[in-house]
């Protein structure tokens, strides 16, 4: 029983000053305000906020080995799938030296509070074998969606997926959690809905409406947006980015697919800001990740810091708690996680935050001070599955 800490309790997120969590087995067996009635031992945990620990809905991990290559290229020439700098840089890789950059950036992750992300894994069955491979014996849960190395210059054509690339994708989906697919201009509509079929009960995720250069070329060769020929043909669970997105497409998104925002990856890129106002005006279920480790260190402070500052600056105004669910109960939603909340039954994946801290003292409002002034620093333990994560871990 963890006792005497404020919480940030249940679906919604509900700040608690005070009150307890029961853990059974690493699951969450009771939760709320007081004092907990059930005989065990017991840890009182006055002076921390506990929250759910964070889930990266998006990543590009083993890209971490090309830190700042080619900084201040725009998108195309930084992460193309067939010409970036991206590609060349993941075949000159050697195996080993791509394990142990996934394994360094996945304990970075651990070490902010994030106990949980979804990787895109290029590669084939090889790429989703050496992600697992690299974080096995890590307490950190991963969604592992892999993909084909198949892609199409001209997606206006009918060509359907050669047998090679269907069957390859096939395969990656018996190991994988679903398919990571680079997006609609590199595929035909006919690959789309191929894709759709094969990953059926399956998750699916997929890039789309990223710069405005992606959309304006799927304008020139096909006559319609990325976004209008991915609901209709893919049918996926997941659009990341959406950064350049009509309200029209917006629209057309709530209720059919979740939307994963990688505020600082485009700001790197000079791709824009998604509009995350808008989005949940819509009704979208939205959630947060920090994307290619080439472009940035694996840390969602920074991002919520950065997507609610920077949405001020452009004159929307989103609630800091609404920030903190997108990297907590919207991601697990999403991703199909049991964690992201604590509630009877849920993980108990959780976060320990010193109120006390220099940064944070005093706390008045719990959801701006972990959106915008709360860091690593902060953290004085992170949990998963109901057991503290060894210290050396969060040195």
């Amino acid at each position: 029983m963890i006792e005497n800490a404020s919480i940030l309790l249940g679906e919604n997120l509900n700040h608690i000053e005070r009150g307890y969590i029961e853990i059974e087995n690493g699951v969450i067996k009771g939760a709320g305000e007081g004092r907990s009635s059930a005989l065990g031992k017991k840890l009182d945990a006055g002076g921390f906020l506990i929250l759910p620990s964070f889930i990266n809905a998006h990543t590009h991990i083993a890209d971490s080995i090309g830190k700042d290559i080619a900084a201040g290229s725009r998108l195309d020439e930084q992460v193309h799938p067939v010409f970036g700098a991206k590609k060349k840089i993941l075949e000159k890789s050697s195996q080993a030296h791509l394990a142990a950059m996934i394994r360094t950036s996945t304990v970075s992750m651990l070490q902010k509070g994030i106990t949980a992300f979804a990787d895109f894994r290029e590669g084939g069955p090889k790429g989703i074998n050496l992600l697992k491979g690299a974080i096995a014996g890590l307490p950190i849960k991963c969604v592992a969606l892999g993909r084909t190395n198949h892609y199409f210059r001209d997606p206006a054509r009918s060509e359907e997926l050669p047998e090679s690339a269907a069957d390859t994708a096939k395969q990656v989906l018996k190991i994988a959690d679903g398919l990571g697919i680079s997006g609609a201009n590199e595929n035909t509509d006919a690959a789309l809905e191929q894709y759709g079929e094969i990953a059926v009960a399956r998750l699916v995720a997929i890039h789309a409406a990223e710069s405005a250069e992606t959309v304006q070329f799927s304008k020139d060769h096909t006559g319609r947006s990325e976004v209008e020929r991915i609901i209709q043909h893919l049918k996926p669970d997941i659009l990341v980015h959406m950064t350049h997105a009509t309200d029209s497409e917006v629209e057309l998104v709530a209720g059919k697919a979740g939307i994963v925002v990688c505020p600082r990856a485009n700001g790197v890129l000079g791709a824009g800001l998604p509009r995350v106002a808008e989005m949940l005006r819509h009704g979208c279920l939205v959630a947060i990740g920090t994307d290619n480790v080439m472009l940035n260190s694996p840390d969602m402070f920074r991002e919520m810091d950065y997507l609610w500052k920077a949405a001020h600056a452009q004159g929307e105004f989103v609630e800091p708690i609404e920030i903190v669910k997108m990297a907590t109960a919207n991601a697990a939603k999403m991703l199909g996680l049991n964690s992201g909340w604590i509630a009877p039954g849920r993980a108990a994946d959780l976060l320990f935050i010193d109120k006390s801290h220099a940064d944070l003292y005093p706390m008045h409002n719990p959801y701006a001070a972990i959106v915008h002034r709360a860091s690593k620093d902060a953290i004085r333990a992170v949990m998963v599955d109901g057991q503290f994560i060894a210290g050396d871990l969060l040195l």
